[in-house]
């Protein structure tokens, strides 16, 4: 998984979900659930490289970054809760798909 493309389909792939441009700027494309508007997807090029911010239970957050060079701090956020992927083809794709689910859980309002 190295572009935008494929990133933005799985993220749109989610229960309630869509895909908005709130910035004026179209290098920031999001992908929020539907029910509360809250982001668990960002997509941007930085640098020359396609990255994604995803949300991360701080439990997890250290194990991600210690493991992968190419995941770092979020960018332009919460370096708490956030982590950026450089999708510069060195994290797997099952990883990639794995910190998006989780971010997306993380967000989604599970209350009836």
């Amino acid at each position: 998984m190295t572009t935008r493309e494929e990133v933005l389909a799985y993220g749109l792939s989610f229960s309630s979900t869509y895909q908005d441009a709130p910035f004026h700027d179209e290098n920031w494309q999001l992908v929020r659930v539907r029910k509360n508007k809250k982001v668990f997807l960002w997509t941007y090029e930085r640098n020359g490289n396609v990255c994604i911010n995803v949300k991360v239970s701080p439990e997890w957050r250290d194990l991600w970054r210690g493991t992968y060079p190419s995941v770092v701090p979020g960018y332009h956020q919460n370096k708490e809760h956030w982590n950026t992927v450089i999708l510069d083809g060195t994290v797997p794709e099952k990883e990639i798909k794995r910190m998006i689910a989780e971010s997306y859980d993380l967000v989604v309002d599970r209350k009836r």
